[in-house]
This record gives C-alpha cells, sequence and structure tokens, in this order.
C-alpha cells in the first residue's frame, strides 16, 4: 500500500481535519484515529502532538515529505503540518500506519 494513496482516499472518502489546532481539538476530544506529521515539523509543536497522542494512545505517523509535500498530497494550495483522521473512509491508512511503526 502506498501513504500517499492512502492519505488522498481517507480525504475523499472519510473525515480529516488539517492543521495543528484542530488535530490538537481532535486528540483532546479523542476523536482522531491516527495523526499525521510532516517532518519538518518544528520541535515544540511535534512534542506536544506525540505526548497527547501517548496519553490518548492514538498511533502517529511521520510522513516523508515536508510540510509542503504533504500539503500538495492533501491537494491544498497551502502546507499541511499535520492533520488528524476521524474516520479513514473507504482508505485502508489506519492498518498502513499502524504497520510503519
Amino acid at each position: 500500500m502506498d501513504i500517499v494513496r492512502e492519505i488522498q482516499a481517507a480525504i475523499k472518502t472519510g473525515k480529516v481535519v488539517f492543521g495543528y489546532r484542530q488535530t490538537l481539538k481532535s486528540i483532546v476530544n479523542n476523536q482522531a484515529k491516527l495523526v499525521i506529521i510532516s517532518s519538518n515539523m518544528p520541535e515544540p509543536l511535534r512534542r506536544d502532538i506525540t505526548k497527547l497522542c501517548k496519553l490518548a494512545d492514538i498511533p502517529t505517523y511521520e510522513f516523508p515529505g515536508t510540510s509542503w509535500d504533504l500539503g500538495a498530497v492533501c491537494n491544498k494550495p497551502f502546507m499541511v503540518a499535520t492533520l488528524a483522521v476521524l474516520d479513514p473512509g473507504a482508505s485502508g491508512i489506519i492498518e498502513l500506519a499502524k504497520g510503519a511503526q
């Protein structure tokens, strides 16, 4: 399975939120099933997200590209440092991310 294809499938068929604040909100409200972080996300923000994910037992996946690359994968004209998958839809992204850890 390809992570890019799975992210795009989750966006099209499921529910995904973009950005640091929306991701934090979904973790705190226990809605996130998976959190994807770009490789160049600032370290203090990365620490906050990963700490909360560990406490809430939510898997995280580090996207191998930059936030510009992640934004392009998501068909967004801006950088996406992090995103949270609330509903994977028809994608197998959660299984793929768990297998990558």
